[in-house]
């Protein structure tokens, strides 16, 4: 904990003084976030460094495999987050974000390394279908990365389907007044890949991306593959 002290202190003395102005808007005025981005967990995934966002710019709900369940009475803090995003705040898009090296997917494809965590094999039923997909569609044998990184694909577009379940969500895009967008990081390159719904592939976001909300025709793992990554 001694360095998220250091840290603390650096940004009191010498992040904040610089950005005091910006909190002072915030604290009078509220926030205005552009989009709510639900990404995972991971340590490794920061959606404020991947976007380069000030404060104030984006809404950020994470959780273990950037699951999205799907809308249910139950009160759970990835819809309320959702719903308050949407209905409150008015956010215009939405980003679902999945990552390479994911330790959720990793799991939900080795359910005896879950044994002793029921929550976490619980939250991840939530992905079942993307495992289905990934049984239905991806070659048999395939490696233990190469499934992985599949599966966390898949997650991605099966997250999105569960977001248009929530009717605050289905209400504003009927409207045209709210978009759905799947990212996937890489960690090894920093390459943001976006879903491409007409396609239905994942494109280095720059290239020309169709809707993420388009019917999805089959995936093939040659549209998945790993990048490849320059030797040190």
């Amino acid at each position: 904990m001694n360095d998220v002290f250091r840290g603390v202190m650096r940004f009191r003395c010498e992040v904040f003084p610089d950005k005091q102005a910006l909190y002072r808007k915030l604290a009078r005025d509220g926030q205005k976030p552009r989009a709510l981005m639900i990404s995972c967990a991971d340590s490794r995934v920061v959606p404020e460094l991947i976007t380069q966002s000030e404060p104030g710019e984006l809404f950020v709900c994470r959780n273990a495999g950037n699951i999205v369940p799907p809308f249910a009475q139950a009160n759970g803090g990835v819809s309320s987050a959702i719903e308050y995003a949407v209905i409150a705040l008015g956010v215009r898009d939405i980003v679902v974000c999945g990552h390479s090296d994911c330790g959720a997917m990793k799991g939900l494809l080795r359910p005896e390394a879950l044994a002793e965590m029921p929550n976490v094999s619980a939250w991840l039923r939530h992905s079942h279908a993307a495992q289905c997909v990934v049984r239905e569609i991806y070659p048999n044998g395939l490696a233990d990365d190469q499934a992985a990184r599949a599966l966390a694909l898949e997650n991605v577009v099966a997250q999105l389907n569960h977001l248009r379940t929530h009717p605050s969500v289905a209400a504003k895009m009927a409207a045209g007044k709210l978009c759905l967008h799947g990212w996937f990081f890489e960690l090894e390159t920093g390459e943001i890949l976006a879903y491409d719904g007409v396609q239905a592939k994942f494109a280095p976001i720059g290239d020309e991306i169709g809707p993420s909300t388009a019917q999805q025709p089959a995936r093939h793992l040659a549209d998945v593959a790993p990048p490849a990554v320059a030797a040190e």
